[in-house]
C-alpha cells in the first residue's frame, strides 16, 4: 500500500505558535490556502485512489483543491485529528510546547502508556490512527491513498510505524505545513513498529509557498525532542 501523508496548510494559530488541537479547530490564512492549491501540483505524478481527511475544518480546506484535481470525495475520519493537547490546549509558551513534545517523544522512544495532560496515551493516539489506515487498506484497489492530517500526528504515527527513520538524519527536522510524508507498506497490529517504510519525507511546503517560521510549535522537532525556534517565542 502506498501512503501519502499531507499536513494542513497554515492557520491563524500556527502562526501565533498555539497548541490548537480542538475540534472544529481554525481555517487557513491566505498562505495556508495558497499552500492548498499547490499540493496538487506537488503530487502530480501519484494515482490516488483514495482521500482522507480529519474532522478539523483545516484538513477540509486543505484538501479542497486535490478532491477538485482528482475528483475523489474526501472521506471524515476523526481517527486523523491531531494529537490532543489536553490540559495544554491553546498554550503557546515554551514550558507548555515543550510538554507536549516531550509526550510524543517518550511516545516514539517506545513507551506509548505515557499520557498527553489532561488527555490521551500514545497506544490510544496510535489505535484511531490505524484504523482509519485499516480501512483505507481495504479500499485502496490499485491506487495511492492520501491522508490530509496533523503536524505532531504525522510525526508520531509515521516515526513509530516507519522502520527506516533515522532521527539523527535533518531530513526528519522539519513538517512545515503542507509539508507531505509518503510510505509504503501494509496495516500491522499491536503497538511494536510496524513494516512501513517512507520513502519521501517532503518537510517543506507544497510548492514552496511560505516560510518555516510560522508553521506552528510542531513544524520542527529533532531525534531528542527538542524545539528549534519556536521554543524561544
Amino acid at each position: 500500500m502506498r501512503l501519502i501523508l499531507i499536513r494542513h496548510g497554515q492557520t491563524p494559530n500556527n502562526v501565533l505558535s498555539l497548541l490548537d488541537t480542538a475540534i472544529p479547530g481554525p481555517g487557513l490564512t491566505p498562505v495556508g490556502a495558497q499552500q492548498a492549491a499547490a499540493v496538487p501540483a506537488a503530487l502530480r505524478g501519484e494515482r490516488i485512489n483514495g482521500l482522507y481527511i480529519s474532522n478539523l475544518t483545516r484538513t477540509a480546506l486543505t484538501a479542497a483543491p486535490l478532491a477538485a484535481d482528482r475528483a475523489l470525495e474526501p472521506v471524515v475520519r476523526s481517527g486523523l485529528r491531531e494529537i490532543s493537547a489536553g490540559s495544554l490546549e491553546m498554550k503557546g509558551d515554551a514550558e507548555s510546547v515543550m510538554a507536549y513534545l516531550e509526550t510524543v517523544k517518550s511516545w516514539l522512544g517506545g513507551d506509548l502508556s505515557v499520557r498527553m495532560p489532561g488527555a490521551d496515551t500514545g497506544l490510544e493516539v496510535l489505535e484511531r490512527f490505524d484504523d482509519v489506515v485499516d480501512e483505507a487498506a481495504a479500499g485502496k484497489g490499485g491506487g495511492a491513498v492520501a491522508m490530509v492530517s496533523h503536524g505532531a500526528m504525522i510525526r508520531f504515527w509515521a516515526g513509530h510505524r516507519a522502520t527506516n527513520i533515522d532521527w539523527s538524519d535533518p531530513r526528519y527536522h522539519e513538517l512545515s505545513n503542507t509539508g507531505i510524508v509518503t510510505l509504503e507498506g501494509e496495516p500491522g497490529t499491536g503497538n511494536a513498529p510496524g513494516g512501513w517504510k517512507v520513502l519521501d519525507w517532503r518537510g517543506t511546503p507544497a510548492g514552496g509557498v511560505g516560510g518555516t517560521d510560522f508553521d506552528g510549535p510542531t513544524a520542527e522537532l529533532d531525534a531528542g525532542g527538542s524545539r528549534t525556534e519556536d521554543a524561544q517565542r
